[in-house]
């Protein structure tokens, strides 16, 4: 049975078991919800560096958005500026996952969860710092880890999801 005609065959079925708190609009809903998950939408922003791969800058499925990792690239030059610190290039990379959400009517408010690779963990303080002042009312779920190398010698990456 496919997942299309399952939900609203179930939504049927425990449609008489009112006891349940189930309703046949919530489960009708909750089918049509999961009938347009199935379709994405690819996120591009201008205002963000272009893929340096064959990868998305984001996809959103429903409410949800899942935000490739981004790196310190000015969106103009494609490159990490000369010199840039690990404050400089945490503020340009959340600049630029601030620019993908806006391409979708989004914010970095938004955002519920982060994962950050930075190159070296010595640089958490300093980093932590900077992504403090872009996450101040509601800082989302974070996982931070250091890695052996990111493209583009960079010092920092970030993803994130986010939901409307």
């Amino acid at each position: 049975m496919s997942r299309r005609l399952a939900v609203p065959v179930l939504a049927a079925s425990l449609a008489g078991f009112t006891g349940l708190g189930i309703g046949l609009q919530t489960m009708s809903a909750q089918a049509d919800d999961q009938s347009a998950a199935g379709h994405h939408r690819v996120l591009n922003s201008a205002d963000a560096p272009a893929a340096i791969g064959p990868y998305s800058q984001g996809i959103g499925v429903g409410p949800q958005v899942f935000l490739s990792g981004q790196l310190p690239l000015d969106p103009v030059t494609n490159q990490i500026p000369p010199g840039a610190t690990i404050r400089d290039q945490t503020r340009q990379v959340l600049e630029n996952l601030s620019a993908v959400l806006e391409s979708d009517g989004m914010a970095l408010a938004d955002v519920v969860s982060t994962t950050v690779y930075l190159a070296d963990i010595n640089d958490f303080a300093a980093f932590n710092e900077v992504y403090a002042e872009y996450f101040t009312d509601k800082p989302p779920a974070r996982a931070t880890v250091q890695v052996a190398q990111i493209p583009r010698g960079a010092k920092v990456e970030i993803s994130a999801i986010a939901i409307r």
